[in-house]
């Protein structure tokens, strides 16, 4: 029997999406990227993770950087090193 705790939502959009292949991606990020206007993580490539951030605030303004950040420059680094990416940066903490 379960307890009455809430039950956590899922977001079945964010976490089919392309940005679910990057390492580590919180899918609330993925969910603010989509939200964005992003539908794909080429189209992250040549970003920076501010202005990626200041597009995600426009409509969620709810949106932490603390959060967002680190994974937004993970996010442009996956994209621009696909496939060529050190491995010791696929990860959040390398991204603080």
């Amino acid at each position: 029997m379960r307890g009455k705790g809430k039950k956590k939502k899922t977001d079945p959009v964010a976490l089919g999406s392309p940005f679910m292949r990057i390492p580590h991606m919180p899918v609330a990020v993925a969910r603010w990227l989509i939200d964005a206007g992003y539908s794909d993580v080429f189209q992250l490539r040549g970003r920076s993770a501010d202005s990626l951030f200041a597009e995600i605030r426009k409509v969620d303004f709810a949106a932490e950087p603390a959060v967002a950040l680190p994974a937004l420059r993970l996010a442009v680094y996956f994209a621009e090193n696909e496939g060529s990416a050190d491995r010791a940066l696929l990860n959040l903490q390398a991204w603080q």
